[in-house]
């Protein structure tokens, strides 16, 4: 039967020729039982998991020239979620990185079946979106957007020419559809085996039914892995286990944490049609039905993401392949009607056969890749939530990048294992997450939405306090946060429902908000920031800490500051604030998802026999960032000359009957203002004491909405939106916090001075919106294409309504290119300030205006207490 390919296509490897080329030795079932016995006493890299995933790691790894690389697979290969895969491969992806990845992986297996001689069922059939709502197909028109602009060929088209592509469709409910022409449909399992067949070829090791017990680690570094069969020393391991990663991870000396969880998959096989669907039909994508469709055989395959996913594998690791689960049509059925609705010819077609799989899903719907925070050596590809597949071939290329020059060719922070905590693997959390999750891979994603699960997990002091006041809460890094205070006049059900593309309902809310931090005074709880202190001995910390920061931390007791740790080529590892506490002792803020990513990269980075104490205090001090720098000096017991307007210091005072309050004239805004860090045990009353006597001034409380605003006007960039480890300070105009003219050595000074003396070849940029109707026009949120005379030149970063501007404020960054050869070449602040610029929102251009520094002339309100002396505040 034809359609027993997919549900056991590893039965053909031994028909394969280049199965053949790499193992003769897979003959027989004895054969391949001795051969597995004979395991190496040592490698350099050690792969486990024979699918799609660990095959492109060692397929990719021996293309780079490592040779030294044996790959374990505990069943056979391509035996596990690659054998089920429904081989569709997909480039529309609402992620740049993801979209990459799965451009890149059509191009690879297109060629695959010619380098290797291995049949891999590649066809190009192309992709169809379909939207049954404006809001669907606004999210379509910004895909295809950022499609167009990386190479990907897509357009928005009507219904009638989506029932010209696929004539059996019922397009009677659609508003409109996007065609991606390009993408395919692939056999998984064949893809692996030729990846494998290739690697094996370049030198690769691969050995079947080896099963690992668990990895060994010594002083922090993978040693060698335990296998059922024996040890084998190596430098790096890769955990490619797929459904099994977790476990895997977990059964190490020392634990990695890898989060993803396991859901039922369903997808129906059906005889041929009369006429059968011709190898080119275009794969079908209802979102809004929660379903997918493509040709198989010249019959249908079809699944898709219900509402009500059902968890499996709960308590861990219970079979070695995957064996088809069992049928269940009741729950299927919903997916049964939505399909017969698009294709009512099908209801007399027979079904061949109801497949359910597993599919690990990971909490945020992004793929797990990189090293280990806590073992070195230890990398991990896995989690890909049903697009293993499409990303399979890029996701590997970016990971041996990764092992071979230490970082990948593109910023992959969004898929890096380090934006997770040990937090987010409990085994709870994730069968309630991935329950959520399943359904949102087909759910119409809005700009700002929340996950609902696992959340009130990490909380500050002061949640129940501000919840009571109308709190509304966003999740970062598992820290619940406020996004904004709703009054009691307003229609909380309805706010909370509030999804749109368009203005939101929040914007009179945020406005209010972002008037009183002008105007009065705001207090902002900042608490989820990463806070670490570093203390040593002697001297050891200034001279650690000057290498592995780029602006000089020499500086007196009490003084803040603002610099980067950046790595070898000069990009941001981190953006933060450091406070020197004393000449042995510093204090260090960093954004909330760099508490695993920072720790790991000082760990690395710090002298093994250094006195140095690194210790993170994240929990121990609340938070809260005051603005209004007159008003502020009411509410504590110093001196306001002790706090210059232009100086950035950090001192100790009382507040209430709290002592040891860190006070720190900084703010994350841009603002004037202060940042108050108090020990966790006084927030409560310190946050008592400061509203109490900040109702004279007209105190209230604020929420992040607010603070992105406010930054965001002051050009003000955030890392991990705006800046990342492939942004140097050069190219975001933060040459004054970096000590390239005092003569001292640190981490990415080489590359900083190189790329000064032959300039930069993007630029961070703020454009002003001006012929944007904000109450009428779609918002720009991240992601828009930035044109430069018509030509396309970058995307913003991060976007912001300015109520000072009353304008929307974009970050991005301009890239210039040759007209001639396409390469990038230097951008100048002439080349930015000489263009004219538009902003592509979802297909639709809007001018800007381009600034290389803030439009402080631009901003119309007044500061209520200008005029204010600080002496007569500090009386009251």
């Amino acid at each position: 039967v034809m359609s027993y390919r997919l549900l056991s296509v590893v039965g053909r490897q031994r028909a394969s020729p280049g199965w053949q080329n790499w193992s003769s030795a897979r003959n027989s079932a004895s054969a391949a039982e001795a051969h597995s016995m004979a395991l190496p006493t040592q490698a350099q890299v050690v792969i486990c998991g024979g699918g799609i995933m660990g095959t492109s790691v060692a397929y990719h790894l021996s293309k780079m020239g490592w040779k030294d690389i044996v790959l374990l697979e505990q069943g056979r290969l391509a035996a596990g979620s690659t054998r089920f895969c429904a081989g569709i491969l997909s480039t529309a992806r609402h992620l740049t990185i993801e979209q990459k990845m799965a451009d890149y992986s059509n191009k690879l297996y297109h060629q695959l079946e010619q380098e290797t001689g291995i049949q891999t069922g590649y066809t190009r059939t192309g992709s169809i979106f379909l939207a049954q709502t404006q809001d669907r197909l606004i999210s379509l028109k910004r895909i295809n957007a950022r499609l167009n602009v990386i190479g990907i060929p897509s357009e928005i088209i009507s219904p009638k020419k989506v029932a010209e592509l696929h004539h059996l469709l019922n397009v009677h409910d659609l508003v409109g559809a996007m065609h991606v022409p390009e993408d395919a449909v692939v056999s998984s399992a064949d893809v692996a085996l030729a990846l494998a067949s290739a690697a094996s070829q370049n030198g690769v090791q691969i050995y079947d039914r080896t099963s690992v017990l668990h990895v060994m680690v010594k002083k922090g570094q993978v040693t060698g892995v335990e296998t059922d069969k024996g040890q084998i020393e190596c430098q790096y391991f890769v955990n490619c286990a797929g459904q099994w990663a977790y476990e895997l991870g977990l059964s190490n000396e020392e634990p990695v944490s890898i989060p993803l969880h396991a859901c039922e998959h369903f997808y129906l096989l059906t005889r041929p049609l009369e006429t059968p669907l011709q190898n080119s039909t275009p794969t079908i994508v209802d979102a809004d039905g929660r379903i997918y469709i493509r040709n198989w055989q010249g019959g249908i395959l079809s699944g898709g993401f219900e509402k009500n996913p059902k968890p499996i594998f709960t308590e861990g690791k219970n079979q070695l392949e995957i064996q088809n689960l069992q049928e269940d049509w009741d729950h299927f059925e919903p997916l049964l009607s939505s399909l017969l609705r698009r294709m009512p010819e099908l209801e007399t077609l027979e079904i061949m056969k109801l497949v359910n799989c597993p599919e690990t899903f990971t909490p945020d719907m992004r793929c797990i890749m990189g090293e280990s925070p806590a073992v070195q050596g230890y990398f991990v590809l896995a989690g890909m939530n049903s697009a293993g597949l499409s990303f399979g071939g890029g996701a590997g290329k970016y990971l041996a990048e990764w092992m071979v020059h230490g970082y990948p060719s593109e910023n992959v922070w969004e898929l890096d294992l380090k934006r997770f905590g040990a937090l987010q693997s409990s085994r709870t959390f994730l069968r309630h997450r991935v329950m959520e999750v399943m359904p949102l891979m087909y759910d119409l994603k809005v700009p700002r939405w929340d996950f609902q699960t696992g959340r009130q997990l990490r909380t500050s002091p002061l949640y129940d306090r501000l919840d009571a006041q109308g709190a509304r809460w966003m999740e970062k890094h598992g820290f619940e946060r406020p996004k904004y205070f709703v009054p009691p006049d307003k229609d909380l059900l309805a706010l909370e429902q509030s999804k749109t593309f368009y203005k939101p309902d929040w914007f009179d809310i945020v406005e209010s908000e972002v008037k009183c931090c002008k105007e009065a005074v705001c207090v902002i709880d900042m608490s989820s920031f990463t806070k670490f202190e570093i203390t040593s001995t002697g001297d050891q910390a200034l001279e650690v800490l000057q290498y592995l920061f780029s602006n000089d931390l020499d500086v007196p007791v009490g003084h803040i500051v603002h610099t980067g740790m950046l790595n070898e080529g000069g990009g941001y590892e981190n953006d933060c604030s450091i406070a020197r506490l004393n000449k042995r002792s510093f204090f260090m803020i960093s954004p909330t998802d760099q508490q695993v990513h920072c720790w790991a990269w000082l760990k690395k980075h710090m002298p093994e026999d250094s006195n140095l104490l690194l210790e993170d205090v994240t929990w121990k001090y609340t938070g809260t960032g005051a603005s209004d720098v007159s008003s502020t000096f009411a509410f504590f017991t110093f001196d306001p000359q002790k706090f210059p307007q232009a100086s950035r210091l950090n001192k100790q005072c009382d507040v209430g009957y709290a002592n040891g309050i860190r006070v720190m004239s900084m703010t994350h805004t841009g603002e004037p203002g202060f940042m108050l860090y108090i020990p966790i045990e006084y927030a409560l009353h310190v946050y008592n004491e400061v509203m109490s006597v900040g109702q004279k001034y007209g105190i209230r409380n604020a929420g992040y909405y607010a603070l992105r605003s406010l930054r965001i006007e002051k050009f003000f960039a955030f890392w991990g939106q705006d800046i990342n480890n492939l942004t140097t300070p050069l190219e975001c105009g933060r040459e004054s916090r970096v000590k390239l003219e005092k003569g001292m050595d640190f981490i990415g000074r080489d590359a900083l001075l190189l790329q000064k003396q032959n300039g930069v070849y993007k630029r961070l940029t703020m454009f002003i919106l001006d012929d944007h109707d904000t109450d009428l026009d779609l918002w720009p949120w991240w992601g828009e294409p930035i044109y430069r005379n018509g030509q396309y030149v970058g995307k913003t970063t991060s976007s912001a309504y300015s109520y000072s501007l009353e304008r929307h404020v974009c970050l991005g960054f301009v890239h210039s290119f040759s007209e001639d050869t396409g390469e990038e070449q230097v951008v100048t602040a002439d080349f930015i300030n000489r263009g004219e610029y538009e902003i592509d929102i979802a297909g639709h251009r809007f001018q800007a205006r381009a600034k290389l520094y803030p439009v402080a002339s631009l901003f119309t309100q007044k500061r209520r207490k200008d005029d204010m002396e600080l002496s007569d505040l500090h009386g009251k």
